[in-house]
């Protein structure tokens, strides 16, 4: 027997069991891996509140790092000891021990630990897919990250820092404003004491940025689209606050013939070749130290439910790891 995280139901953090769970070998195409450390994501309460609907009763988090237990029939490129990282579905990260599909996990390089895995892929991968598939960012261009002190938004600023861009980022308060200057935002922005719109437009003489990456959503979105120059790109990748709502495509006009995209990891990380590949490129840029992943909260798996309180209230930063 195995304990995971469960619900059986929809709603607030609650709903999250602590279970006992009968793991069965894995099946063809499979692996097992017991997990060392389960990422945290915005992504899992959206699963836990019914806003992305799960067929229930169901596990949930979508991140972790483990060691390969066994194998499935025809399992070639992966073998038992293998140390292993991943993103993406099924849910049911936060588990002890958890079967999954061997085309899903990628080998964890030996330089980087169970936590610091656990803590990246997720985030990191969206911060690759974000920055050099949606929309590929450029020496000297301006982008807007939004959670800049956030898991994702951390890697954003880095990321886009060393590829020679100009950040601006919005934070919650003066300490989060800090961490993400840190992390490579040339000007944060508090957003409880700024228009950021405003503020955007006065930092690039009035143009507006190249990019905007907004997981925030409903309170953020028209200020993200009046932060773009003409032929801007806005990306929006997350709800925090709630989805948008619908609107008439003819502002994207008024505003300069504006791009507007809604991505997901899922579906730049479908091909096996596009994960090996973009995985490859994430871990390069945090062994050499581009990117720094920094875990500022840990939590016991038990605790699940505390963490996902922490992460709804915004008083956690950076990555938050659950550990098994």
């Amino acid at each position: 027997m195995s304990m995971a995280i469960r619900i059986n139901s929809t709603g607030g953090p609650d709903v999250l069991q602590w279970e006992a769970l009968d793991v069965p070998p894995p099946a063809p195409g499979e692996v097992q891996i017991r997990q060392h450390a389960v990422g945290l994501n915005y992504i899992d309460v959206y699963h836990r509140s019914g806003l992305y609907p799960l067929p229930l009763p169901a596990g949930i988090g979508l991140e972790g790092a483990g060691e390969v237990v066994a194998l499935g029939e025809g399992v070639a490129e992966l073998s038992v000891g293998d140390r292993v990282a991943y993103a993406g579905g099924p849910p049911g990260a936060y588990a002890q021990l958890r079967n999954l599909p061997a085309d899903r996990l990628v080998r964890l390089p030996d330089a980087i630990s169970y936590d610091t895995g656990a803590a990246m892929m997720l985030q990191g991968l969206t911060a690759q897919y974000l920055l050099r598939r949606t929309y590929r960012v450029q020496p000297g261009e301006t982008v807007l990250v939004h959670a800049a002190a956030g898991g994702v938004g951390l890697i954003l600023c880095q990321w886009a820092k060393a590829l020679g861009a100009i950040v601006i980022g919005t934070v919650g308060s003066d300490e989060k404003a800090a961490l993400a200057a840190a992390h490579g935002c040339d000007h944060p922005i508090v957003y409880t004491r700024e228009n950021f719109a405003e503020r955007v437009r006065a930092l690039t003489g009035g143009r507006g940025v190249a990019v905007v990456y907004d997981s925030i959503g409903k309170d953020t979105f028209m200020d993200s689209l009046a932060s773009l120059q003409p032929l801007g790109m806005m990306v929006s990748y997350g709800n925090a606050t709630g989805p948008v709502p619908p609107f008439d495509l003819s502002v994207l006009a008024k505003l300069g013939s504006l791009f507007l995209t809604r991505p997901s990891l899922f579906a730049y990380t479908a091909k096996r070749s596009d994960l090996l590949a973009m995985s490859s490129e994430l871990f390069e840029v945090v062994q050499n130290g581009a990117v720094k992943i920094e875990v500022r909260q840990r939590y016991a798996l038990a605790d699940a439910a505390q963490a996902h309180r922490d992460l709804e209230a915004r008083r956690t930063t950076g990555s938050t790891i659950l550990v098994p």
